[in-house]
Formats: structure tokens, sequence, C-alpha cells
């Protein structure tokens, strides 16, 4: 990020006027900007926050930004963060300030939103075949020398609907040809040849530019280390034999790029082998779930299970709801559910209760199931669990934890909120 609209854009978020469109936010902070209210520093658990209210972890944010770019710069790669994850502008300028390269999008709406914020570089995971977005992609290429903008093409097909919407544009989009993890895999393209057709295509296309190959190791089929290296290998060589058959003529640079956010290592390791060819390589990792952590699906897949040497990230998302119901010993209800907490891969975790002040772990407490406004909590005998307990819930998958919050307040390890980050779903 840099002086200009898009640092304008960010000051203009702390303007915004608290209203009812903010969930969990105290009653009294009614007409306050973010910005004044932000100044306040006011405590979560003592400032009057209602339930159910989601904090992010100052400490632990930071430290895993800190930790991606180190791991980054160690093996060489430049980093474009997958912006789907928290679709918050304030995060994509942190992560910028910490090495990140760019920014992956997967969307043309998510492209509008990093634009509007200033941001410069941006890899689009997707092909982008609508007219309108491709004429809007085209101007503004046009009118910032700066933008960088590249995107997947999976298909000829593909390759003459965007060159038919960007007839008589100026600037070329750059693309990638994306190569398929595998049969039954997403999207991209099958097998090797049609990687040529394809790249054939963009050739005689006018307002497209070959800059490279890339595809998502995550969608291997039964996704193992050696799989997924082996599928890397073949990105690996099809980025050697396209550079052989002079598709990269002319590129001051080639982009190979990879990774989500289980298996970078494998990344790491394979990018490290790649030859040199007839431009300088860029090694794009794209791993966008490390932002936030989380304390299920990529608590058990991050690499660093397997690299701890290499560092570790930090759960930085907790969700905060309220004991509504205690109809039994074993059971209670909190009012917090599926307008709430992300679900789709694991339920929410119980971690720590909260009372007069007091912080305690969740021992015997479960959730198992959610309704919308209410999850399901099953307790044991060592439950010590009362009507106005505040529950601490971990989160599994960050992609659909930040989907559900306006407004994420960001507190200390004491609980002061020393920030508040605005998403753009």
């Amino acid at each position: 990020m840099v002086s200009g609209p898009g640092s304008e854009a960010l000051a203009r978020l702390a303007e915004e006027r608290v209203d009812h469109r903010f969930r969990g936010l105290p009653p009294d902070a009614e007409g306050l900007t973010v910005g004044e209210l932000a100044a306040r520093r006011l405590n979560l658990f003592t400032d009057g926050f209602t339930t159910p209210v989601p904090a992010l972890s100052a400490e632990r944010l930071e430290h895993n930004l800190k930790v991606m770019e180190t791991y980054a710069a160690r093996h060489g790669l430049a980093f474009a963060p997958h912006g789907k994850t928290s679709m918050a502008p304030q995060l994509f300028q942190r992560q910028i300030e910490h090495g990140a390269w760019g920014i992956t999008l997967a969307v043309p709406h998510q492209v509008r939103v990093a634009r509007a914020f200033g941001v410069r570089r941006v890899f689009l995971a997707n092909e982008l075949v609508d007219p309108a977005a491709l004429r809007w992609i085209s101007a503004q290429l046009d009118a910032d020398e700066d933008f960088r903008f590249i995107c997947y093409v999976d298909s000829v097909r593909g390759v003459e609907l965007m060159d038919a919407a960007l007839s008589g544009a100026g600037r070329p989009v750059d693309v990638v040809v994306e190569l398929a993890a595998g049969e039954g895999a997403r999207t991209g393209v099958r097998t090797e040849a049609e990687c040529a057709a394809v790249a054939d295509a963009v050739a005689s296309a006018r307002g497209l530019r070959l800059v490279g190959v890339a595809g998502y190791e995550g969608e291997v089929p039964k996704a193992d280390p050696e799989r997924v290296s082996a599928w890397l290998r073949r990105l690996v060589a099809l980025a050697v034999e396209f550079d052989k058959a002079g598709r990269f003529a002319g590129l001051d640079e080639i982009v190979v790029s990879a990774g989500g956010s289980a298996w970078f290592d494998a990344v790491a390791d394979a990018f490290a082998a790649i030859p040199a060819l007839s431009a300088p390589v860029l090694k794009l990792l794209r791993s966008g779930a490390y932002v936030s952590h989380d304390d299920g699906h990529y608590r058990r897949l991050t690499p660093f299970n397997r690299v701890p040497e290499e560092g570790a990230l930090e759960p930085a998302f907790r969700l905060w709801a309220q004991v509504v119901s205690r109809p039994t010993a074993e059971q209670a209800f909190l009012n917090a559910g599926k307008r709430d907490a992300a679900y789709d891969l694991d339920l929410p975790f119980a971690q720590v209760v909260r009372r007069d002040g007091a912080e305690r772990p969740a021992e015997g407490i479960t959730v198992t199931a959610l309704s919308d406004q209410h999850a399901w909590l099953r307790t044991t005998a060592e439950a010590d669990l009362r009507v106005g307990d505040w529950v601490g819930l971990g989160l599994s998958h960050p992609c659909t934890s930040f989907d559900k919050w306006v407004l994420i307040p960001v507190a200390e390890a004491d609980g002061t909120v020393t920030d508040y980050i605005r998403t753009f779903f």
C-alpha cells in the first residue's frame, strides 16, 4: 500500500458511523465513528459488548503475519495471500506491509474491493470470462500503469471469450495456464497436450499475454505428500517445456504459482527445484488462511506440523457467546449459531468459560450441534456452567468465519479492543 486513493479509502473506514449494521458492539456506541470507538480502547468483557461477538487476537494476528513473511523470504517465494479468506482491506494492507507481493482473489467483485483500497497487484485464481468484468479490468490496466493483474485460463473456449470481450483494449491481460490437479479435481486443464492447445490460443489472442503456469495442489485427489509432490513436479515441468518452446519469449518475468494453506511446504520444495529459465521466475505462493489460522481444519493440516522448526501459526479468532439456557445437567445452550459461527468443516470448539471476570478452561463442554441462533452443548459432571456465563469458542475454517461479520473487534490479551476490522463480502 502507498499513499493515494487506497490510503484515503482505508482512512475513511475509521469515519464510518456505528449503528445497527454492526452486531456485538456496545449499544451506547451508536453514532460514534469506528475510529472514535477504537480510540476509547473499550474492554471486550466489561464495557458493554453484547454476545455473540467475535474477536481477533491482536498479538496472534501480528505473529501469523510475521511467520509467513519470514517463511516466504526464507524460501525465496513471492507471496500473494488469498484475500477471499478475510475480504478485509485493512488486513490486505498489513499483509502487504509484511512483504506480500500482492493479493490473490477469486471473483471480480473481490478485485473491485481490492482496487478500491489501493491494491496494485492482483492474482485472480480463476478463469475470467464475464465481458463486463473484463472490460472493467482492461480499463483499470489502462488507467494505472502500476496495476498488475494476472488470471487463469483453462480452456480454448475461455480464451476465445476473453479475447472477444477485450477487443480494442489497450494493455493485454496477463494470463497463466491452469494445470488441473488431476482427474476429478476442480478447474484446470487436464493434460499437458491440452495445456499446449490453450497456450496456442492465448498466443493467437490480441487481448491476452501468456506469462506462466499455475494451479492449486489442494485439489489433488487423495492428497498426500507423494501425490502432491508429483503434481507439483508436473507443474514445474510444464513451465520448463513452455519455456523451451519459446512460449515465454520477450517476458521480463515468468510466473509459476501454487500454494494453499495445507501444502505450502511441498510448494516451497518443488519451486526450489525450478531450473534457470529464459527470464527470472516469480515463484508465487498463495496461502490465505494463515492470517487468522483456526482451531480445527487448518490446525490439523498446517504444514508447520510437518516442519515445526520453520515456525508455527496461532489461532487468532474466537467467538464469544453466552449461556442462555441450562435445562438439564447434561445440556446447555448458547446464543450463537449458524448465523454467527463457521460450521462447514467442523463445529465450534468450547475453549474457555468466563464468569465474574475469571476465565477457566471449558472442561466437560462440547458443542454438538448448531441451530440458526443457538449452539447446543453437551455437558458432563465436571462442567461448571451457569446461565449468564460467557463461553469462548474456537472456530474451524477462517474463510467461513470472517464472512459472517461486517465489523470485527481486534482485542489484546486482556480484552482491550484496539481496532475494528471491516469486511466486504
